[in-house]
């Protein structure tokens, strides 16, 4: 099953895929552009994940880790499907990375590979902006680059794991004003999922709805204020989002 949070008539409400509608959990059919896109989740911890993809750490003439490269992102980075993503009026170079979101569904330590799945609970598509101009090591991204109030468009759905027959083949795609500039797959990862939970849990405690966003394959290029940017991975969805610029907020 595909499910949504979404805001719709002053509340906000569980919602579910209906043909090409949307199902409110009290039962009412809407339009999917009658409402307000929420994150399908409130994300509790989130770890992001660097140079996850070789073609990707090669573009960027770095050696492929050796282990998983894991930073954290804040609960404010997060926005919603159809949202907007802020451009800083001094950044040169802002560029989108299409990526798996991995759900955690229940509390796990010590998680070996061959269990991994049972402690997923599904997937969703995170696009998270990288602002470049103050990335200092790609290894170590600062907090600049990567934790920035609405930087990380997630959604529009999470999709039951049950619902996703391999995670790890799955094509990514994303479009810059309806231009293809982006291709990828999941089984191209140098870390697989079963591998970051283990890693992971190995060292923290996993907790229901923690998230896992799994890297992004080369093809990264900088984008615009105006650019209207689609994330879509096979058999999850389609990702929109829209850079504005500083003009559109007011100056304290």
């Amino acid at each position: 099953m595909k499910r949504a949070r979404v805001a719709y008539g002053g509340a906000i409400y569980n919602a579910s895929e209906y043909d090409a509608s949307l199902q409110l959990e009290d039962g009412r059919i809407v339009n999917q552009d009658e409402v307000t896109w929420l994150t399908p989740l409130n994300p509790r911890t989130t770890f992001a994940l660097g140079l996850n993809y070789a073609d990707h750490a090669a573009e960027l003439a770095f050696d492929a880790p050796s282990e998983p490269l894991i930073f954290l992102k804040g609960p404010n980075t997060f926005v919603g499907h159809n949202g907007f993503t802020r451009r800083p009026s001094d950044i040169t170079y802002m560029h989108y990375e299409c990526e798996l979101a991995v759900v955690i569904g229940k509390k796990g330590r010590y998680v070996k590979k061959e269990d991994a799945y049972d402690y997923v609970k599904g997937y969703s598509i995170a696009n998270d902006y990288a602002f470049r101009d103050y990335l200092e090591n790609y290894y170590r991204p600062n907090l600049r680059v990567k934790n920035r109030d609405g930087c990380t468009p997630l959604g529009p759905w999470l999709v039951d794991k049950e619902d996703i027959s391999d995670p790890m083949n799955l094509p990514l795609y994303t479009y810059v004003n309806d231009k293809l500039v982006q291709k990828g797959n999941t089984k191209d990862m140098i870390f697989d999922i079963p591998t970051l939970i283990e890693y992971i849990s190995s060292f923290m405690t996993l907790t229901e709805n923690d998230v896992i966003l799994t890297g992004t394959p080369k093809g990264s290029v900088d984008t615009k204020v105006g650019d209207h940017i689609v994330t879509e991975i096979e058999g999850i969805g389609r990702l929109a989002n829209t850079i504005i610029g500083d003009e559109t907020f007011m100056k304290s």
